[in-house]
């Protein structure tokens, strides 16, 4: 933050006092993932992290601003049968909010990433509706690649593809899996090959396709792709991972696994950019 946009965060939001926050109309904000995440360990408002949306609340409550909005993942939803999200939302309209939230995917955005993502709208003045937003079709993953550049191309003894791939309802063209070794002691005949395929970072995708959710967990940056029409699988470089997140101007990255870190705890730009400009046409500021 400090680099691309001269801003310095305040710190830990369990030790600001609210009160020492300045004066402010909208509240952005994800509590944190992971404790929701099916990537994590589901644990909801019993894992710490997961009770920094109180946090969130303590400010609010403080502050009150007239629209809050929230984000978080998908799973979400279903935590604990749904009482988690019921939380939430009674928090906030206890606080004085009408609540709205929706799942929204990116690739209703114009972005080829197939990132689903619930966004809970609190205003003061009305519910939000989010049957206004304008969605866009759909585009292929291959527009938003570069044409040239450091690529890392695979051998093609490193990867597998399937015979006739087909598009999933999300979008996603599943068209092969790197070779990598995996457990091979106690592994059925020719069966040896479905732990690859069942790993996501093995897992290679089409061009004329969208992409998988870009998670915070992967590091490496091990998101392969298969170019048809070049005859070759590579790997996405950090760039094309900000792009089809909607960042569009250059950034200055960190170091390539705090880059995918940060890419993957990001908010799909063009999905953000709909709602607040929606909340404008719907006069809730």
């Amino acid at each position: 933050m400090k680099k691309n946009f001269k801003e310095v965060p305040y710190g830990d939001i369990t030790k600001i006092n609210p009160i020492d926050i300045p004066e402010f109309n909208v509240l952005t904000g994800g509590f944190p993932c992971q404790p929701f995440s099916i990537s994590g360990h589901k644990k909801g408002f019993d894992d710490t992290r997961g009770t920094l949306f109180f946090d969130v609340a303590r400010i609010i409550d403080k502050r009150n601003p007239n629209l809050v909005i929230l984000e978080n993942v998908k799973y979400l939803i279903h935590h604990d049968k749904g009482r988690t999200l019921r939380i939430i939302i009674k928090t906030l309209e206890e606080l004085g909010y009408y609540v709205s939230y929706r799942l929204l995917n990116a690739n209703n955005f114009g972005l080829p990433q197939n990132r689903e993502r619930i966004f809970i709208v609190a205003s003061k003045i009305k519910f939000f509706q989010f049957d206004r937003l304008k969605k866009i079709p759909t585009p292929k993953l291959k527009y938003f690649l570069d044409e040239e550049g450091d690529f890392e191309i695979l051998e093609k003894e490193e990867y597998t593809l399937i015979d006739n791939p087909k598009m999933q309802s999300s979008g996603l063209i599943f068209v092969g899996y790197r070779n990598k070794n995996g457990w091979k002691k106690g592994v059925r005949p020719n069966t040896s090959h479905l732990s690859r395929v069942h790993h996501q970072p093995n897992r290679i995708y089409s061009v004329n396709g969208t992409h998988p959710t870009i998670p915070s967990q992967e590091t490496s940056g091990r998101f392969f792709i298969y170019d048809d029409e070049k005859q070759y699988v590579r790997k996405l470089t950090l760039k094309e991972c900000y792009k089809i997140m909607g960042f569009e101007n250059e950034k200055q990255y960190h170091i390539p696994a705090e880059s995918y870190k940060q890419i993957g705890n990001s908010v799909a730009i063009p999905v953000v950019h709909a709602i607040a400009k929606e909340v404008k046409n719907q006069g809730l500021i």
